[in-house]
This record gives structure tokens, C-alpha cells and sequence, in this order.
């Protein structure tokens, strides 16, 4: 599917676990320039993101950057 401009250019905050382990670093990576249904099906490698990243949550606008912090504790 080819990106067009269509697409709104809000932040999207990808909430993930840097390993399967239970005592893995949670972090909190937002892109602009990627729409959601992209981040979804990660046919790709998104920069920041280890392959052996597990994706625990995705929230699409500025409020999730908060929320995510706060729940995570990052």
C-alpha cells in the first residue's frame, strides 16, 4: 500500500517491552509520519524498535503520551 497525504500527521504511541522477559524495559516510542493501520501490520522495521520488541499497547494523539507515562511509569 503506498503512503499518500490523506493521512492526519498525529502522534501515534507505540508502548513496548524491549524482551519477552517479565523484567524487560518498558518504553514508549511516538511517530508522526506513519499512519496506524502501518504500525499494525509491521511488515517493516520501525527505527527504535527492536525485532524482538513485544508491541504491549498503540494509542493514536497526545493524550496517549500521557497516559502511557503515567501507567508505565516511564
Amino acid at each position: 500500500m503506498a503512503r499518500d497525504a490523506s493521512y492526519p500527521k498525529v502522534p501515534i504511541s507505540i508502548v513496548f517491552a524491549t524482551s519477552k522477559n517479565s523484567n524487560a524495559k518498558i518504553k514508549i516510542k511516538t511517530v508522526s509520519n506513519r499512519n496506524i493501520d502501518e504500525i499494525t501490520d509491521m511488515n517493516y522495521r520501525l527505527p527504535g524498535i527492536p525485532e524482538k520488541a513485544i508491541i504491549k499497547e498503540v494509542g493514536m494523539g497526545e493524550i496517549f503520551i500521557e497516559r502511557y507515562k503515567k501507567k508505565y511509569g516511564i
